[in-house]
């Protein structure tokens, strides 16, 4: 799981990284609440845990700009403001659940956890993407009204880019997720199940939508992207990549 901490204390946000890394989570800190919402917004993370107190920004504000910006990542709001009023006004401003400080490490696992459980029954509705539908459940992919069948890794690949529409990710997210690993520098894995995935949702389509972002990534999107006159795409790199046997 992949956890973005908010707290500008010092030695709780400590506490809580050692706890989290101890359960096997990856862990980012922010100090303040503007460092909080650019992070955030860069993710992708799995959970949020989002002190209200901050500096520059209180969490509140961040929790709604991350909302006004159709952010949906599970957000557990810690507070020492422990008023029915505040617990409301949390609450209301976006975040998922509410834990007053002081607090145990026992409970704030139990809450993560649940926020965890309520989102992957979330994650069961269908996924869109321009003329892509995508089922969870079922794993079945449709561009149009024609049925894909992809195999394992292109499908989670795939998932992956729909749950992350129009934003930037790197080959070591792409390999975290989908791999649950990380990739050597000098491994082209993730280009060539990229092409793999590219060509089982291309054929037959008018329209490219997984672009390559020079010295970044991959996003799915369904302009050019970065938008090149009279050019073709950045991403010829892709072209070189020698394809091993499908296993």
């Amino acid at each position: 799981m992949r956890v973005l901490v908010v707290e500008d204390e010092k030695n709780v946000a400590n506490i809580i990284r050692r706890g989290l890394e101890a359960e096997r989570c990856e862990v980012h800190i922010a100090a303040d609440g503007e460092e909080g919402l650019k992070l955030a917004m860069e993710g992708p993370f799995d959970l949020i845990l989002l002190d209200w107190m901050l500096p520059k920004r209180d969490g509140l504000s961040v929790v709604k700009d991350l909302r006004l910006q159709k952010n949906i990542t599970p957000i557990l709001m810690l507070t020492a403001k422990d008023s029915l009023k505040d617990i409301v006004a949390g609450l209301d401003s976006g975040c998922d659940d509410y834990l007053c400080k002081p607090f145990t490490f026992t409970v704030l696992i139990s809450k993560m956890r649940a926020l965890m459980r309520r989102s992957e029954l979330a994650r069961g509705a269908e996924l869109r993407f321009a003329d892509l539908r995508l089922n969870p459940v079922t794993h079945r992919v449709w561009r149009k009204d024609t049925e894909l069948h992809l195999r394992g890794k292109e499908y989670e690949m795939l998932e992956y880019f729909m749950r992350n529409p129009n934003k930037v990710v790197t080959r070591q997210m792409i390999a975290r997720h989908v791999w649950d690993c990380t990739v050597d520098n000098g491994s082209n894995v993730i280009d060539v199940y990229i092409n793999y995935l590219r060509k089982s949702i291309g054929r037959g389509a008018d329209k490219k939508l997984i672009h390559s972002v020079r010295g970044l990534g991959y996003i799915l999107k369904e302009e050019v992207w970065p938008p090149v006159l009279g050019s073709r795409l950045e991403g010829s790199e892709d072209s070189k990549v020698p394809f091993p046997k499908r296993s």
